[in-house]
This record gives C-alpha cells, structure tokens and sequence, in this order.
C-alpha cells in the first residue's frame, strides 16, 4: 500500500512538473492565454534561442514534451518563423529528433517559401533514418516540390520511395503522375497509375472543387 501511495505522488508531481513547463513555454513564446510575451519577442533567431536558453537553464533536464506541445500550437497558429527557430533550436541541443519534428519542420520551410532549407533537411534525414523514413514524410517532401513546380525533384524522391518499398498515399500517387505527364512520360504516368491506383478524382461542380470515385475501368 506504501509503495502504491508513493508511485501516486510520484506520478502527480511529474504531471505538476509538465504541465509548468508548458504554461512556461507558452507563456516565454507567447503562445500562451493571457501571455504578453508575443510583442516582446523579436523574430531574430539570436533573440528567441537567447530566450528558449535561459528558460531551460533552470531546468535539470531538457523539457521536451513541453518543447514539443509549443511546437504543436505554433504550427495551429501558423507561425511558421517560430515554428522554425523552436524546432533548429530543439535540434541544435540533440532533442526532439523524430519524424514528427521534422515533418513540422519540413511544412514550415514549405510555408516560409524555404524549399533550399527544405531540402537540406530532407536529405539529412534520408542519409540518417533511410530505412525508418515514414510515408508521411515522403509525401511531405514531395508536396513541397510540387508546390513549387519542382517535376525532376518529385521523381527522385518517388524513387527513393519505391526502392524503399513505402507504398504512397493516394495524393501522392498523384502528384507523381501529373510530374510524370507534364514531364512528357506518359507511360511512366499510367505504369504509376496502374501500380497503385486512384481511387477518387476531382472535378468541378456549381464553382466548387468535388471528390468523385473513379470508374474502375478508367484511369
């Protein structure tokens, strides 16, 4: 019963701890309710890693799931620079390196019109974790390219993908037959078609954008 009651206080003062360490990044972000420190926190990066430093220097160890939870409301908000400097910043201390960081960080790059940084960070990953590389991230990086007309790009990462055997997304199944079609590679467009199929495709009814099944003998 003793050993019971002292797990429970255990676990109460570890929820204490997370959750001041969220008000207290949400709060030194500006991210938090009634939190004033939006204004006062300049874009520079200097400036917002000076902040983020000084407020774990008092903590014994790295506050990630406090780190990781600003994180999440930033990308809500669509603050796509701090989104960018908290995440290099979690990196540059050896923290938050997982696929979920990165995807953040990837669609903020692509927000903040970053392909370059984008790409960079993509190819670390690839180098580092090519065998756990999620699906999510490969039609990450291929929406980014596609959002920026970059047709050879997206093809190399679908290459990547398929030697890698990650099975793609709808979505990204077509991203990469259209590269292929304004690429003049209409074969390589149906053989990708016919690998993996499309399910649905979109038309436009009354001035609105629809999502019809496709005929099953159609492609």
């Amino acid at each position: 019963m003793e050993g019971l009651q002292r797990r429970v206080v255990v676990s109460k003062y570890r929820k204490s701890v997370i959750r001041n360490c969220i008000i207290g990044v949400e709060k030194l972000l500006g991210v938090g309710q009634g939190s004033e420190k939006v204004s006062q926190l300049p874009n520079e990066k200097e400036a917002v890693y000076g902040a983020l430093d000084k407020w774990t220097a008092w903590e014994t160890e790295f506050p990630v799931i406090a780190a990781a939870k600003a994180l999440k409301i930033l990308r809500k908000k669509g603050q796509w620079i701090r989104v960018i400097q908290v995440a290099k910043w979690m990196l540059s201390k050896g923290q938050g390196a997982t696929m979920g960081t990165y995807d953040t960080l990837l669609l903020a790059f692509d927000k903040d019109q970053r392909v370059d940084e984008a790409e960079s960070l993509w190819n670390m990953i690839i180098h580092a974790h090519m065998r756990s590389v999620s699906k999510r991230l490969f039609a990450r990086m291929i929406a980014i390219y596609d959002h920026h007309n970059m047709k050879d790009k997206i093809i190399e990462v679908f290459a990547d993908m398929e030697e890698l055997r990650v099975k793609p997304d709808e979505d990204t199944v077509r991203r990469v037959a259209s590269a292929f079609r304004k690429l003049g590679h209409e074969e390589k467009r149906k053989l990708v078609i016919k690998r993996y199929g499309l399910k649905w495709k979109y038309i436009h009814f009354n001035g609105e954008r629809a999502r019809v099944r496709r005929s099953m003998g159609r492609r």
